[in-house]
């Protein structure tokens, strides 16, 4: 506990450990000081945000994931996202469309200037986006990166404009050439420091550690758009804050002979609104004055001048707002140097990430910042029992690209207290199909022969395929005559990737090409390869992600092994099933899209606990037993009760054609 108790005063005193205080407080003292520049104790902080500059014309290109993973509600949002981009372009501005899913599209051969004519035709063509194929990200971003040198070597840009590269995506790359480490390579030897990058990675499918180390390679960041209902206007923010560039080539040149330790003073771009702040310490800490040379290109003309500073002045503006502390200015530089080793560090590897983490962590510890390198304990008090909680940063694992297997402590599960209805089908077989604007669902039984194997869900734009074989209980119920039958082998395929998952209620198999992996149900393991995560829950369940980011959870369900009747099974769950095309089909597949229905006359039916309903759906009129069905991915014994509307005769009238369209050869 007294450890615990010393690394709490350690890491949380004093208070102003976060971005926020400095970014607050400073701008108080900044009020008071026009130039901009901070001394104290052999430490300056040199703040550099002109106004009143005219703005760069500049030269945009939007580099646009259309990949099948991008259909439903990702597709929408980018397109309204752009739309209203579109609105802000200045006339002045250069832009244009580049699309990439399997191939790569362009909506103009070359830049063109945002004229109102150029502008309405954009405008048409951005509504007509739509999602296909795979994930060729490196043929579209080399074709961005060509379009621009193009434009500048037949001078059809403006020479004084800012050259910017917007990718947006949300999967990882799969066609054309796919390693990540060869893609950075060669766009760094492509925009050779004359453009900006910048890397929007859409949801969680995305390799964020590859999108920001190519961003920050090539002078840009990476930004995160979550999935969530405001991501159009995530979208939007971002392109605000580079919407405006004032200067390019921006270079803060101090006395070499003066200063060390001096954090990042030259920058591609400066952007209205935003602010360049470098930091350093003084070779002699008793030194009190300070020049800068400032450079940069303008819209008009270079800028240049000279800026002067001395230690009075930051005094003076110190004693005015009653900090008085001399440490402020030296912990404000050594939160800055922080900051920059911890981005160098991102793209940096073997001896030099080496280097960079230990020069990041001795800072970390020095003034107590808490960062991805160290952890915070937080110490519950005594009547809490005394129970410590250790709280980290969490961050990214890299994408890797061979194959690796880790044991799994404690099974992880990826559902709530209540769990959210996905499409599903489990039990003897029952599909639930939920329809969410309702807050209901329709559910179904399929009746077939053991052996029989069904064709679940097929998508021809992600190469994914679901089927399922049909296994039987070990004889027909006495009572009833009747053989139910189950899931006892169902197949996940990835044509694309190359990819087959077969799951039996004995073991788990992964084909890549020519190259087998086995598993049975007593491991508890999460393994990734290039475009595949499994993680498999003992005796539980498993969970894949593939391709898309669509993702299934396949639930084992086991009973006594000399059951006179019964055997082992398995039920499939899908999760971010929109991750799917609208060309989606199959028993489960064709409900991935919106579907709706109405329910007219309701009355009593055989069972007194179960009234009949008609049905309209799909211009069909059916009649309906409002019912039960088990959902078991909480709870593989007993299952949670969905409440739902059985449509009977093998879901005819609710599924496409009749059940028997959906019988096919073989697992793959």
């Amino acid at each position: 506990m007294e450890t615990h108790l010393l690394l709490c005063v350690l890491l949380l005193t004093p208070a102003f450990a976060s971005s926020s205080f400095w970014e607050t407080h400073v701008r108080n003292i900044k009020k008071r000081n026009a130039d901009n520049d901070l001394i104290v104790n052999g430490y300056f902080v040199h703040f550099f945000a002109p106004t009143n500059l005219p703005k760069l014309p500049k030269n945009v290109i939007f580099i646009i994931d259309i990949s099948g993973s991008m259909s439903g509600r990702e597709i929408q949002q980018t397109r309204e996202a752009l739309l209203k981009i579109l609105d802000d372009i200045k006339e002045d501005d250069f832009f244009n469309f580049i699309l990439f899913g399997s191939d790569v599209h362009t909506w103009k051969e070359t830049l063109i200037k945002a004229t109102p004519e150029n502008l309405d035709e954009a405008r048409k063509f951005v509504r007509s986006i739509d999602t296909e194929g795979m994930t060729n990200l490196y043929g579209g971003i080399m074709r961005g990166i060509d379009m621009l040198n193009d434009a500048h070597e037949g001078k059809l840009v403006p020479k004084r404009s800012a050259s910017i590269i917007i990718m947006l995506t949300d999967g990882q790359p799969n066609v054309g050439i796919s390693n990540t480490q060869d893609i950075q390579a060669h766009v760094k030897k492509a925009i050779e420091g004359k453009y900006t990058l910048y890397n929007l990675g859409f949801g969680y499918g995305v390799d964020y550690n590859f999108l920001e180390k190519m961003a920050l390679e090539n002078k840009g960041l990476a930004r995160r758009i979550y999935p969530d209902s405001d991501a159009d206007i995530q979208l939007q923010g971002f392109y605000d804050e580079v919407s405006n560039p004032m200067l390019t080539d921006v270079e803060l040149n101090y006395p070499e002979n003066e200063i060390s330790d001096l954090t990042k003073n030259s920058f591609k771009h400066f952007y209205d609104g935003s602010e360049i702040v470098v930091a350093g310490r003084f070779i002699d800490n008793n030194q009190n004055y300070l020049a800068v040379d400032v450079r940069g290109e303008g819209a008009n003309d270079a800028l240049s001048y000279t800026t002067h500073q001395d230690a009075e002045q930051t005094a003076k503006a110190f004693q005015e707002q009653e900090y008085i502390f001399g440490e402020y200015i030296e912990r404000l530089w050594a939160y800055l140097t922080l900051e920059q080793l911890l981005e160098k560090r991102i793209a940096a590897t073997g001896e030099e990430k080496e280097n960079l983490t230990a020069e990041a962590l001795d800072l970390s510890l020095k003034y107590k910042f808490v960062t991805p390198l160290t952890s915070m304990v937080v110490t519950k008090p005594e009547d809490y029992d005394n129970q410590d909680g250790i709280a980290d940063k969490p961050t990214e694992a890299e994408a890797q690209a061979a194959t690796h297997i880790m044991p799994v402590s404690q099974p992880s599960y990826l559902y709530t207290a209540h769990p959210t209805w996905y499409t599903s089908v489990d039990g003897d077989p029952h599909f639930i199909v939920p329809v969410p604007q309702k807050d209901d669902a329709i559910c179904f039984n399929i009746n077939e022969n053991p052996g029989t194997v069904l064709n679940l869900i097929s998508d021809p734009v992600t190469g994914i395929t679901v089927n399922g074989e049909l296994i039987g209980d070990k004889r027909a119920n006495n009572d009833t005559k009747i053989q139910n039958t189950y899931f006892g082998k169902i197949g996940i395929a990835n044509k694309y990737l190359h990819l087959q998952l077969i799951v039996t209620p004995e073991k788990i198999t992964i084909k890549n090409g020519n190259e087998k992996t086995g598993f049975t149900w007593l491991d508890s393991v999460t393994v990734q390869q290039d475009g595949l995560t499994l993680t498999i829950n003992r005796e539980k369940n498993l969970v894949l992600s593939m391709g898309s980011g669509v993702s299934f959870v396949i639930v084992l369900h086991q009973v006594w092994k000399k059951h006179p009747l019964h055997q082992d099974f398995l039920g499939l769950y899908v999760l971010e099933s929109d991750k799917l095309s609208e060309q989606t089909h199959g028993l489960l597949g064709q409900f991935f899209h919106h579907i709706d229905f109405t329910i007219l006359e309701l009355h009593p039916g055989s069972d007194p606990k179960k009234p009949d309903a008609t049905m309209i759906v799909k211009n069909n009129e059916l009649t309906v037993t409002r019912g039960w069905q088990k959902d078991y991915r909480t709870d593989p014994k007993h299952g949670i009760d969905i409440p739902c509307w059985f449509v009977h005769n093998n879901g005819a009238g609710l599924i496409d054609g009749v059940h028997t369209d959906y019988i096919v050869s073989s697992l793959f």
